[in-house]
């Protein structure tokens, strides 16, 4: 009886496109919106590569701790066999708040079979995409709705953002004085987040750009003081 190997060298990546390709494996979306009227949410998993794949899934708070997620993920380990999909069940377990979104990260890796003969390299690849517990009573806006009540200030080789809705807002990009910030993520409901502002640049025209629930590039904003 031949046994199916898997190897196990990691290596982590960040979704960034509309489907993520890890090594073969595909997924059905860069995030999760979870609607909070519903049962539960579902992601995709493809496997068009010639091999099987072994994934492992879980959810980690945002702080990254995995045993507070108040989710449950099924299957949280199975194996993809080449041309199969397999859809993932997400089902909220516990109690969040409800005048506001909350932000937890949904983890899958994905481990090649090494039954191949030649010498190509096997990678573990885990990518981590964004899980957002919307509570019912938000569910008749979005985020792209709310961009342009956030509120900006220059303050010293930073630019702080303050978002007064209950909505994470993802910056897909922010510039100022037409130069483009590095290393922009987002702000969460009711809270103020600080980027690093461009050498030399201290005051200037903000505009901006959020990523929306489909993990598409909203129109451009410009910021308010």
């Amino acid at each position: 009886m031949r046994v199916l190997r898997f190897g196990i060298l990691p290596l982590f990546v960040v979704a960034m496109g509309i489907n993520v390709a890890q090594a073969g494996v595909s997924i059905g979306g860069t995030r999760v919106i979870y609607d909070g009227g519903k049962k539960e949410a579902s992601l995709s998993v493809n496997n068009p590569d010639t091999i099987p794949y072994l994934i492992q899934t879980w959810i980690e708070t945002q702080s990254n701790d995995a045993g507070k997620a108040p989710f449950i993920i099924t299957p949280p380990l199975y194996r993809l066999d080449k041309g199969q999909q397999n859809v993932m069940r997400i089902i909220h377990t516990g109690n969040l708040p409800e005048g506001k979104e909350s932000l937890f990260w949904l983890n899958i890796k994905s481990i090649p079979s090494a039954e191949r003969k030649d010498n190509t390299l096997q990678i573990a690849i885990k990518t981590r995409i964004k899980l957002i517990y919307r509570p019912v009573g938000l569910t008749q806006s979005t985020p792209e709705a709310q961009a342009d009540k956030l509120h900006w200030k220059f303050a010293g080789k930073f630019i702080q953002v303050t978002n007064p809705s209950p909505y994470f807002i993802n910056f897909n990009e922010i510039t100022v004085a037409s130069k483009r910030l590095d290393d922009v993520t987002y702000v969460a409901p009711a809270s103020t987040a600080s980027f690093a502002l461009p050498t030399g640049i201290t005051a200037g025209a903000i505009t901006y750009r959020i990523i929306n629930d489909y993990g598409g590039i909203g129109e451009a904003h410009h910021g308010a003081f």
